[in-house]
């Protein structure tokens, strides 16, 4: 049998940013933030696509993104290498 990375792109989202895999978003967000408390019943995927602040910029694809039933934004990105500008990315998401 063969695995495909979840470190790539492509199985990342396929394995926490899509609606039949939101039972393990909810299960890994529930480990990783609640200590395995399933506090986290419900969340809706939305669309992960940021149009650009100005006009000229290019669109912005986050990896996961979803909405909580208290209407938290939850933003998940899988980051492999060491970016120096990572930081910034993380604060323009916000």
């Amino acid at each position: 049998m063969i695995f495909i990375n979840p470190k790539t792109d492509y199985a990342f989202k396929k394995i926490f940013g899509s609606s039949e895999s939101k039972d393990i978003l909810i299960s890994f967000l529930n480990a990783l933030v609640y200590d395995g408390n399933s506090i986290i019943e419900d969340l809706e995927i939305i669309n992960p696509n940021l149009p650009p602040v100005l006009q000229g910029l290019k669109d912005t694809y986050l990896d996961v993104k979803a909405k909580l039933r208290d209407g938290t934004l939850v933003i998940i990105e899988m980051q492999v290498l060491n970016v120096e500008s990572f930081g910034k990315r993380v604060l323009l998401y916000l």
